[in-house]
């Protein structure tokens, strides 16, 4: 008598993602540099560094650092939308 094995995988399948992303700047030189901060422990801090080295070195107009409610969920849409009109590059990270 055959006997049949079902074999699962729990490797997903490859999918392109829907929206492309824009390319990064030549230059940072009056950029205006935004940080979505996901509340993990040191992000502040490591973009307050960040930032600053942003205006120093490579001249940076400003730097705008917008946090989420919490690291496990998607940022609020209106943090989105204040991100996309206060900047032109945005970073973000985790600080642990």
């Amino acid at each position: 008598m055959a006997t049949t094995i079902t074999v699962l995988t729990p490797v997903p399948e490859s999918r392109q993602s829907a929206a492309a992303g824009r390319s990064l700047p030549a230059s940072l030189q009056g950029k205006r540099i935004g940080f979505l901060d996901n509340t993990k422990a040191n992000f502040a801090e490591l973009a307050r560094q960040f930032g600053d080295v942003l205006v120093e070195r490579y001249g940076a107009a400003s730097v705008t650092v917008r946090r989420k409610a919490n690291a496990a969920t998607p940022a609020a849409p209106e943090i989105i939308e204040a991100l996309s009109k206060e900047c032109d590059v945005v970073f973000t990270g985790s600080g642990d």
